[in-house]
């Protein structure tokens, strides 16, 4: 490991505030007045968040050439870049849950940037609980065995479609969330709960779409996370690459939300993905001589990814413009 967590416990700290401050930025400065910005300016900021993710990538990549030499800064480099990527990807699939969850509960789009601000709060929390767990299960090589098992599987049971993808309605999580929570149909200008006029708390349709947001997001890091790892053995690596990808969240959700049903084979591009990464984990790297080509891995995955979107978007093409 080139980067002992509590040697580098300072750049952790730096950067998790970096990442907060961009998230409050994203948060205070872009949403002040701009409850709706226009699918063009969601792609603009979207760009200046994508931007800054690789602009991170390049310092990190020169300052691995400077400490550790320019064979090994290449190969750390390209494994941010490759988890960067990986997490991008998988949070096109995440925006379609969104999308499903936003129009069950019945949020308007003037109300969806702040539940998303909050939940892209939560989804930076809970990654860097699953990061630190996954760095510790990590030490143990049986781990890599069930981790790649696990990708493998996940990757299979994309491919197979549910009910519950299409109607969030019939989840086990909204229907336990219905049945034990206090709620309110009242959305009450963006409150996140009330109290009725006998003092009683009651959560409204926010509240709801919150919970539910987070607890996919959850479900989408137990994919997310093993899929990085299966990339890189850098906990730092793994933790930046997240929290970069995850930042501008909400811009991307503007720009795909209306037209998330045109990459319907983007879905079959994360499944030969999360599988490969489990094989790589599983077997590749074994036969590779412990470690399989990071510069293959990333054009696989681009690749794959570039595929799946082309391939997605030619057979929507008599449909409109995503942007207009």
């Amino acid at each position: 490991m080139h980067f002992p967590f509590f040697e580098y416990l300072h750049v952790y700290g730096i950067f998790t505030a970096f990442v907060l401050l961009l998230v409050f930025f994203d948060m205070g400065f872009i949403s002040k007045g701009k409850q709706n910005l226009t699918a063009k300016q969601a792609l603009g900021w979207s760009a200046v968040w994508i931007s800054i993710g690789l602009l991170v990538g390049v310092v990190f990549w020169q300052y691995a050439s400077y400490k550790f030499g320019a064979e090994i800064g290449k190969k750390l480099g390209l494994e941010y870049f490759s988890g960067f990527l990986i997490e991008k990807a998988l949070a096109v699939d995440n925006i379609f849950v969104f999308v499903l969850v936003f129009a069950s509960v019945g949020i308007p789009k003037s109300m969806q940037r702040r539940v998303l601000g909050y939940g892209i709060l939560g989804a930076l929390f809970f990654r860097a609980i699953f990061i630190s767990l996954g760095a510790v299960l990590m030490q143990y090589t049986f781990m890599l065995y069930i981790f790649g098992a696990f990708l493998i599987f996940t990757g299979v049971k994309m491919l197979i479609p549910t009910d519950s993808e299409q109607n969030i309605e019939n989840s086990k999580m909204y229907r336990f969330l219905v049945r034990y929570l206090p709620l309110t149909t009242n959305l009450s200008d963006g409150k996140f709960w009330i109290r009725d006029n006998a003092g009683k708390l009651l959560f409204t349709p926010l509240f709801l779409a919150l919970i539910l947001i987070e607890l996919s997001d959850i479900i989408f890091a137990i994919d997310s996370v093993p899929a990085i790892f299966a990339i890189t053995k850098e906990p730092l690596i793994v933790f930046t690459s997240n929290m970069m990808a995850i930042l501008g969240l909400r811009s991307l959700y503007l720009v795909l939300a209306d037209a998330v049903h045109r990459f319907e084979y983007l879905k079959y591009g994360l499944s030969f993905i999360l599988i490969f990464v489990g094989l790589k984990m599983v077997w590749l790297n074994k036969l590779y001589g412990g470690h399989f080509p990071i510069g293959i891995s990333l054009g696989i995955i681009g690749g794959v990814l570039l595929i799946s979107i082309l391939v997605s978007l030619y057979k929507s093409r008599n449909e409109p413009p995503i942007i207009q």
